[in-house]
């Protein structure tokens, strides 16, 4: 007898609870959702549908893969973020939320009708700058990543949200070969964890997210040493960075910034109250001899 999609829920749901993993009740539904080609609307609403044989098939098998831990990001191979879907492989850091608060930062510092150029920096899927540049449409962005598999998935994800016309994506080392005082804003998720701690960290990051990603050097710190200076540098008098950091780095990577010569250097909470965001401007009374 075929499985009704409220059952093919409850038993999704169940059998991630059985494997201990975090979330069940939401990974299931967005699980059954891809595996019958279902709303959550039509769970609710219709909930007696049965699934396929077919269907019920690549349940099964998005199930099994989901208790080995693969992310669900990589499993339906997409993610949500702000206010736009992205596709997700294996070659790119999935977007969290705890991202969002560079987005929600610099739409409140930039207003819609204007006019910016904006450089992200391990541009990665593409999460920031896109969804920046889908909600200030006279913007311009200029993507930087040292993995092409990384920026094929973010050429992707700009052609799918019409934005490949106001993007540019470039295979290089951070900020290497980039002119000085070029862009009004500069954003960032660099690697910041400690290389001794990836192993300790949860199989769906530890293991299945690109490491390239995460490490960031012995004190998870590397990143930020390079590009304090350079955020700076390839900065326009006056413009505004936002680079994300792990929850105990705040201390340090203002720090670095402040020597590098940032001005107003603060940091913002993510939705836990865990520090996220590290933001300032460049002097805009600075001058280059």
């Amino acid at each position: 007898m075929s499985q009704t999609l409220l059952k093919a829920w409850q038993g999704a749901k169940a059998a991630l609870e059985a494997a201990g993993l975090v979330g069940p009740v939401i990974d299931a539904r967005l699980l059954v959702e891809a595996a019958a080609e279902a709303t959550r609307a039509d769970i609710v609403g219709d909930p007696y549908r049965a699934l396929t044989p077919e269907q019920e098939a690549r349940l099964a098998d998005y199930v099994a893969r989901r208790i080995r831990r693969e992310p669900v990001s990589h499993i339906l191979g997409r993610k949500g973020f702000w206010k736009i879907m992205l596709s997700v492989t294996k070659d790119v850091l999935t977007p969290r939320p705890d991202t969002e608060v560079i987005v929600d930062h610099v739409l409140k510092a930039f207003p819609e009708a204007m006019a910016f150029n904006v450089l992200d920096l391990g541009v990665g899927s593409g999460a920031i700058l896109l969804a920046i540049l889908a909600e200030r449409p006279a913007a311009k962005g200029l993507g930087v990543d040292v993995s092409e598999e990384a920026l094929a998935v973010a050429r992707e994800n700009a052609a799918n949200l019409g934005l490949g016309g106001r993007v540019a994506l470039l295979r290089g080392d951070w900020t290497a070969g980039l002119s000085d005082d070029s862009f009004d804003l500069v954003v960032s998720n660099p690697p910041y964890i400690a290389t001794d701690v990836i192993e300790t960290l949860e199989p769906e990051v530890g293991v299945h997210e690109p490491r390239l990603a995460l490490d960031g050097g012995l004190d998870g710190l590397d990143a930020y040493r390079i590009l304090a200076p350079e955020i700076l540098r390839v900065l326009k008098p006056g413009g505004t960075f936002a680079v994300e950091i792990g929850y105990d780095q705040k201390t340090a990577v203002e720090a670095l910034f402040r020597a590098a010569g940032a001005s107003g250097v603060t940091t913002l909470l993510d939705l836990a109250n865990h520090d996220r965001v590290v933001t300032g401007v460049k002097n805009p009374l600075e001058t280059r001899p």
